[in-house]
């Protein structure tokens, strides 16, 4: 990304927005906590910035943001969200998946908490309900791990040789690393194919799961639905071309970065609700009385 990208996007960062300067000022200050890393959440954070302006809320004028980033170690998650607790954010935003948003509902019961996660939040142990949260906690569901069995049958539809699917999972998220490989069997057997299941954790490991993959003769390659595996879209996109695997993830940014194929909702949208949803908390609205947001509108994307 170009530095004047992040200069937009991060204006009134906490480098430039020293503790007694903020200490001074009756704006409210929200924490962002990402599982990701500021350099391939660009989109998703313009629309989130987005939704905020359409609340009434613009980042450097009458709000401040302070930004963590777990870059993918979701071991760091819980300390990132204890320290934006610690400088008295007014409203908490976790974003990058259930880990990102678990790590902030554990730091705190009173600071009001909006997530974005691909799974079921109810499951998760996120909020009581999607209707009626409770508590301090609701936000939006891409409920992306649902359709993990669909983006199995439609990669086999597009490529009918593909009768064994290898699925990527990321054994540092072990709840939706289940999910993901549960909903994925379940939707090869249906159809009368094969699955192997190939983990990563990290760069220096994804190389090795798409060669893993190539070895057990698999004829196609399916991410499963995790933030970290999402930005790292373009690494696997290369790796698996060189192995002539067909590809197919959770979001068109993986097309965009080289995949073949994407299935699910539209991303973008929902982070902009999230950005309407904290505008509406700092006017006064409670979490317990915001529903939780649902995907309207699946999207399939295709490089073919």
């Amino acid at each position: 990304m170009r530095r004047r990208d992040f200069i937009r996007l991060f204006g009134g960062s906490a480098a430039a927005w020293p503790l007694l300067a903020r200490a001074q000022t009756a704006i409210p200050v929200i924490g962002y906590l990402s599982a990701r890393s500021p350099e391939d959440t660009v989109q998703v954070l313009e629309a989130f910035l987005k939704g905020l302006g359409d609340g009434g809320f613009v980042n450097g004028q009458n709000v401040h943001i302070e930004y963590r980033w777990a870059r993918g170690d979701y071991g760091h998650l819980p300390a990132l969200a204890t320290e934006l607790v610690q400088n008295r954010v007014t409203v908490l935003v976790a974003t990058g998946g259930d880990a990102s948003a678990r790590a902030a509902k554990q730091a705190t019961a009173n600071i009001p908490v909006v997530f974005n996660t691909g799974s079921d939040p109810v499951k998760a142990g996120l909020v009581q309900s999607l209707n009626r949260p409770g508590g301090n906690v609701t936000g939006a569901t891409f409920m992306g791990v649902e359709l993990v069995a669909k983006r199995v049958e439609l990669m086999h539809e597009t490529v009918p040789r593909a009768t064994r699917i290898a699925l990527l999972v990321n054994p540092n998220n072990p709840g939706l690393m289940h999910d993901n490989i549960r909903l994925s069997k379940a939707a090869v057997q249906r159809a009368g194919l094969e699955m192997v299941v190939v983990e990563a954790e990290d760069e220096s490991e994804i190389e090795r799961a798409v060669a893993s993959a190539a070895q057990q003769q698999a004829h196609a390659l399916s991410i499963g639905n995790d933030a970290y595996l999402s930005s790292r879209s373009r690494q696997i996109a290369t790796f698996a071309l060189g192995h002539a695997l067909p590809t197919m993830s959770e979001s068109r940014d993986g097309v965009a970065a080289g995949l073949l194929m994407s299935y699910g909702p539209n991303q973008a949208e929902t982070f902009r609700q999230a950005g309407l949803y904290i505008g509406r908390i700092l006017k006064g609205e409670s979490p317990a009385d915001l529903p939780v947001i649902q995907p309207t509108e699946i999207e399939r994307f295709s490089s073919i």
